[in-house]
């Protein structure tokens, strides 16, 4: 069975910032056919003497603002997609791009990234996209790096990209919980181990190692991502034991407590519940530092 390729589109005024995307995993996952990036200069579309693409705001202001004639131009010289395109502008008023983001897109035949520069866009270029999205809660040059960012961590999600499935699957957002420690040879370095459970190879310890340690760094790395965690039967001992362990953990025992297995009314097995319930007040602040 063929596996498919994902195109992704740039318009930009910059295309040699793209240069990493020809380096390391992304370059592999091009020469394998499972990607295709294409960069558009839109300057190329301006049909104006000197090649203009932008001009002043009306109704005066700061800055320069991207015309619309090129970006529609451009976008409408696009090949017809043979499957699902979805056109996305990079905008600080955009929502904050997130790993689940990242999977939905990695699911589209075709991703379309328009990246601005100046002080913005013709607001009627905005009738073109399907969604804007941010990188983050600050404000850069240009959109050409929000969108490096965006296309690494979509690509890595292609099928056969990172070669071994389990790779992205185990990742830190990709299940809430942010990844355990991991360590690799020397055994000792300069006095400093690697934990026995690791060298065992006992699997089930292994796991249940890794379980914990994921569970403790979100918690004290990411406490705002407990409230999406689904946890499971297995981790309420984790849990109990983690709250011993750590005195910015202990608070959160009365919020887990609200979710622990239910028994069933018939059989001895447990029926986990996940955490859909909200913070309790006395926690929140702590949730969302």
């Amino acid at each position: 069975m063929n596996q498919r390729m994902m195109q992704i589109t740039v318009l930009t005024l910059f295309p040699d910032m793209f240069a990493p995307m020809q380096e390391s995993i992304l370059k592999r996952a091009q020469e394998a056919r499972l990607l295709e990036i294409k960069l558009v200069n839109f300057r190329d579309y301006a049909t104006s003497k000197h090649k203009n693409v932008d001009d002043v705001p009306y109704g005066g202001g700061a800055g320069m603002l991207l015309k619309p004639e090129p970006i529609f131009a451009a976008i409408r010289d696009l090949t017809q997609p043979c499957g699902k395109r979805r056109i996305i502008l990079m905008s600080p008023q955009g929502q904050v791009f997130h790993q689940e983001k990242a999977k939905l897109w990695s699911e589209q035949e075709e991703l379309v990234f328009i990246c601005g520069h100046y002080e913005g866009f013709d607001e009627r270029i905005r009738e073109m996209v399907n969604e804007e999205a941010s990188l983050g809660d600050y404000v850069l040059t240009g959109g050409e790096l929000a969108a490096m960012v965006m296309i690494d961590a979509v690509a890595r999600l292609i099928p056969g990209v990172l070669g071994e499935e389990a790779s992205a699957q185990e990742d830190s957002h990709t299940t809430a919980l942010l990844e355990y420690p991991q360590y690799t040879r020397p055994a000792d370095f300069e006095g400093r181990q690697v934990p026995d459970v690791l060298l065992s190879g006992h699997h089930a310890l292994i796991k249940r190692w890794r379980r914990k340690e994921s569970l403790r760094r979100t918690f004290l790395r990411r406490p705002d991502l407990i409230k999406t965690v689904i946890f499971e039967a297995d981790d309420y001992p984790l849990l109990e034991e983690l709250a011993l362990e750590h005195v910015e953990i202990a608070p959160w025992k009365t919020f887990w407590e609200h979710l622990l297995p239910q028994p069933k009314k018939r059989g001895t097995k447990f029926e986990a519940r996940g955490s859909k319930v909200g913070v309790p007040p006395s926690l929140k602040g702590l949730s969302e530092e």
